[in-house]
């Protein structure tokens, strides 16, 4: 369990600066259509059984912990394939390597563990392969709406969807009934409870937050923003658009108002805050679950889970919070054995698997199947909390981009927005400094960007 606990941990942590800028200026110099790795392969279903028939070895770059036994089960239905699985580091670290061995033309993987983020940015300097040669553009109706909008570009499908991060309100049943507080169903209400409670108890914090680039994005997704537009190479910036602003104007009152904790997240102080009652809500995303059972095991029982309060009363948008697809390198070596694991992983048995072994899924199969959403999950006080996090899967606001340098961009996020949570700046002022920086670094890259 700790191993998944670093794991969520890494989903909402800052990205660094690693890939090298080598990565996109190649593909920005490049004359061919930007969105393409390649004329996909042509592999029938018969194709792939051959390739599972006749056997061998394929490497798997991934650090997601349920892998494990979906890897031991594969082996045991098709003897002839042996499958090495691979940590080479979580995120960013193994973002790192997998572009050094595609740079050196050796070592590439067969498959390789992508967070839907940094998906663009390897889709855009033709490090993946298309998956449609195989049929996966016909998995549509398989995968969620968000985590499937996340692998495409241009039509082509660049992985497939592990799991998925729509977002809920997570919060301490405890300490609200203690003060008297409202689970909150608008944002305007999230202000006035956060208000109530450290007005009742000045130790206590409606939650914490120092500036996290994962979190505001998937608040501006909910919002509505579209902040960002790609088209290959031409990429828009946008953070003052209507979304963004409704954004900054709500979160503006909560750092005005001295109303979030200002522990970082993920820290040990952090984990004790969940447990203590001083940090009473969470919005994140669907995988939280386990890492609250396994990192505040002192609250067992108190916290419960509530969809996300919405911008308007009445509304049922949420946004994706993290999650990760697997895909198929374009130098891998055996690519017909890689998409029959990739598909036997993220579609087949292993998907239940892996949805048992604690990870949200992606598909609608196991997000829809009776024993998912009946699970009662005793450190939630019984409550059927798959439930809340299936109906947010289904409502995740269309039409969301990231850009394809967000991992750098994610990198900069608190030398700029990050001024804004210590009072140097406004939000909207932060942002902008943000968005100044981002385009700045695409121009340097070879992007037209506006």
């Amino acid at each position: 369990m700790e191993t998944l606990k670093m794991l969520l941990r890494r989903r909402t942590l800052l990205a660094s600066a690693a890939l090298s800028v080598s990565l996109l200026v190649t593909a920005c110099g490049s004359g061919d259509d930007a969105d393409s790795g390649g004329p996909p392969p042509a592999a029938s279903d018969a194709d792939i059984q051959a390739a599972l028939d006749a056997g061998g070895t394929i490497t798997v770059w991934a650090w997601e912990p349920t892998l494990k036994q979906v890897v031991t089960d594969f082996q045991a239905k098709y003897p002839k394939v042996k499958v090495d699985l691979v940590n080479a580091g979580t995120g960013n670290d193994q973002y790192t390597a997998l572009q050094n061995a595609v740079k050196a033309g050796s070592g590439v993987p067969d498959i390789a563990q992508v967070e839907y983020y940094a998906l663009p940015q390897f889709v855009l300097s033709k490090a993946l392969s298309s998956l449609n040669g195989y049929g996966a553009d016909k998995l549509q109706g398989t995968f969620t709406p968000g985590p499937w909008n996340a692998v495409q570009s241009s039509g082509a499908v660049y992985g497939l969807p592990m799991d998925s991060g729509p977002m809920a309100l997570f919060y301490n049943k405890e300490v609200f009934d203690k003060h008297g507080l409202k689970v909150p169903t608008t944002w305007d209400e999230y202000v006035a409870e956060a208000g109530k409670l450290h007005k009742a108890d000045p130790k206590a914090y409606i939650t914490s937050d120092t500036g996290d680039a994962g979190f505001t994005t998937s608040m501006i997704w909910q919002a509505g923003g579209k902040p960002y537009t790609v088209d290959g190479t031409k990429v828009g910036v946008n953070l003052a658009d209507p979304g963004t602003q409704k954004f900054t104007a709500t979160w503006q009152k909560l750092i005005d108002g001295k109303l979030l904790s200002p522990v970082n997240g993920w820290s040990d102080a952090w984990y004790k805050g969940l447990g203590d009652g001083t940090i009473a809500t969470l919005v994140i995303g669907a995988w939280m679950p386990a890492n609250l059972e396994s990192g505040v095991a002192a609250a067992a029982g108190k916290w419960r889970v509530a969809p996300m309060p919405q911008w308007e009363a009445g509304g049922k948008a949420t946004a994706e919070n993290g999650g990760s697809s697997l895909a198929i390198p374009e130098k891998g070596a055996n690519k017909t054995l890689a998409y029959a694991f990739l598909k036997y992983a993220t579609v087949d048995q292993g998907a239940q698997t892996r949805a048992d072994g604690g990870a949200f899924p992606a598909t609608t199969a196991q997000l829809n199947s009776p024993q998912f959403l009946n699970k009662e999950f005793p450190y939630f006080g019984g409550q059927k909390v798959n439930q809340v996090l299936a109906e947010a899967a289904g409502q995740v606001t269309p039409g969301w981009s990231y850009l394809p340098f967000q991992v750098y961009a994610n990198s900069i996020f608190g030398d700029t927005v990050g001024k804004a949570y210590l009072g140097d700046l406004t939000l909207q002022d932060g942002l902008k400094a943000w968005q100044d920086a981002s385009v700045k670094y695409g121009h340097d890259q070879g992007f037209t960007v506006q």
